[in-house]
């Protein structure tokens, strides 16, 4: 990885601490909203005892550090304190924000949008913020969870003491305000997909696969499986297309085998020739 490449990683995890620093300070903590995280615990102790968020989130998320460093490497860890220092000092630099709405509601929404662009942000620029979204790509690299049902599956436990530090409605919002943003995550992630994958198992796979090449313009991979049943061979045909293509796909499928068998599902993002480039 050249110097550039680093740099930019850096400036992606300073871009993604500035805006979730601008949720904290803009939407969650003028409403006491303990959306998760350590962000959350430090709205909880600065109602509690008035210390500062940003001291908050420094100080617990050095414990995590050294379990990154096992699983991830000294240079993701580094980013990471890199992330855990930098969203520190922006909560407390941004104090200075307005406060855009008392409505709590709102409020919730919002904030967990913003919150959830920042982290994703954080993440595409392969680095961390620390805290329980740390334990949330623990939980990735580990058992395969997504960045959103990691983070939400931990931080739920903030948002019950939160509950309990606060009352049931403002834990309520919190949740609402998790849940805005696992999904923001994802979505910012994965991205929006317009695309479908269809399996079609056929005794004409490969005039299916032709017609499929010639009319809709798009790859085909022709494989072998075996029924359960009968235990003889089935010829299949895999290929992905947009949504607006399946209704010719249908089309083109029906009229070549009227008794095929057609399975189509959302390819949640698809890298390669005729859609999205690959990337690192």
């Amino acid at each position: 990885m050249t110097r550039l490449q680093v740099l930019k990683e850096y400036i992606g995890v300073l871009l993604g601490t500035a805006v979730i620093a601008a949720s904290f300070n803009m939407f969650l903590v003028p409403n006491r909203i303990a959306a998760g995280g350590i962000g959350g615990l430090g709205v909880i102790l600065f109602f509690w005892l008035q210390i500062p968020v940003g001291l908050t989130i420094l100080v617990l998320n050095l414990p995590l550090f050294f379990i990154g460093t096992r699983l991830f490497g000294f240079r993701f860890v580094g980013r990471g304190l890199f992330g855990a220092v930098a969203l520190s000092l922006l909560v407390e630099l941004f104090t200075m924000l307005p406060v855009m709405t008392r409505d709590l509601l709102l409020a919730s929404i919002y904030g967990g949008i913003m919150m959830g662009i920042g982290i994703a942000v954080v993440f595409r620029a392969r680095g961390s913020t620390g805290g329980t979204v740390l334990a949330a790509q623990i939980l990735n690299r580990l058992f395969g969870f997504t960045m959103g049902q990691s983070l939400l599956g931990v931080d739920f436990l903030v948002v019950v003491v939160a509950g309990i530090a606060f009352n049931l409605e403002l834990a309520m919002y919190a949740l609402i305000s998790l849940f805005v943003t696992s999904r923001v995550i994802d979505l910012v992630q994965e991205g929006i997909s317009n695309s479908k994958a269809a399996l079609i198992i056929s005794e004409k796979s490969e005039l299916i696969a032709e017609k499929v090449l010639r009319d809709l313009d798009r790859g085909a991979t022709i494989f072998t499986g075996e029924g359960a049943y009968t235990g003889m061979p089935k010829k299949m045909v895999l290929t992905v297309v947009t949504q607006s293509e399946v209704p010719r796909l249908k089309a083109i499928v029906h009229e070549a085998d009227d008794k095929s068998f057609v399975v189509v599902g959302t390819a949640q993002e698809v890298l390669g020739e005729g859609f999205k480039p690959s990337r690192s």
